[in-house]
């Protein structure tokens, strides 16, 4: 086994995760974040196939229709609303047969808006002067074992800032996007400020959605990231993200939770 990756490809639709996939509401899982990014590299190669139009993947967001074992997956991809400027495109992750993860990326024309850009949040401090914090105290599993957080300040119950990198690669042996890097690190977010202790309550997500006014760049993602409960069970996360440059755009996240 590769163990310098997410993932290893078996062949053109099928892929499979290595232990540092694993994690971390239960490490026989495969934790989404990693996955996210997988669907992503998916539609790229996808879009691949037409080149030249122009288009930027701007939001995409994923449903998690049930539990993702740490197990070989299939990610098959269409179009289902082609066009010149505007583009909808579908993915759909399955593990033993069964859809694990639907995805919707819209994709839009690129143009030169840079005269009239602005009202985007101030850029965070930069990651190389702030010191790593040891998320892996907090969370088991093999993904966030891998990676470097870096939070701004001390994390707080339901509030953090941090930069998230990863040494490894996202598929063994194959270039990788910047975007599809990027977000395969955003899901962090939910893991950055807990609200209650995970061993006390569970809050998974079951969804992920990004909207991006900028592509990403750079080998660091930024979570700003607050994370209300509500009172019947429902919980978000909310994260305005950053890249090295500052603001990119922002994810939700919808929890449920419950008592451990």
């Amino acid at each position: 086994m590769n163990t310098g990756s997410y993932y290893e490809r078996i062949d053109a639709h099928r892929y499979k995760p290595t232990a540092h996939a694993s994690g971390a509401w239960s490490t026989d899982e495969v934790h989404f974040s990693p996955l996210g990014g997988l669907v992503v590299h998916a539609i790229d190669r996808h879009l691949a196939d037409r080149p030249g139009t122009g288009l930027l993947l701007s939001r995409i967001s994923f449903d998690i229709l049930g539990r993702l074992a740490l197990d070989e997956c299939e990610i098959r991809v269409e179009t289902i609303r082609p066009g010149r400027t505007i583009e909808l495109v579908e993915a759909v992750a399955l593990i033993a047969d069964r859809p694990v993860v639907r995805a919707r990326a819209w994709c839009l024309a690129s143009g030169d808006t840079d005269a009239v850009a602005g009202g985007a949040a101030d850029r965070l401090t930069a990651p190389e002067a702030l010191a790593p914090w040891a998320m892996a105290d907090v969370w088991p599993g093999g993904y966030i074992a891998s990676i470097d957080v870096r939070p701004l300040a001390p994390p707080r119950p339901g509030r953090t800032t941090a930069w998230i990198s990863t040494p490894l690669d996202l598929v063994a042996g194959e270039p990788v996007s910047t975007l599809a890097s990027y977000i395969a690190l955003v899901d962090t977010a939910n893991g950055i400020a807990v609200r209650q202790q995970p061993d006390a309550w569970t809050f998974p997500n079951v969804d992920l959605t990004i909207h991006l006014h900028r592509q990403p760049e750079g080998r660091w993602t930024g979570l700003d990231t607050t994370v209300v409960f509500g009172p019947t069970g429902q919980g978000i996360t909310s994260t305005v993200l950053h890249d090295i440059n500052g603001p990119v755009g922002q994810a939700q996240q919808i929890l449920t939770v419950r008592p451990s």
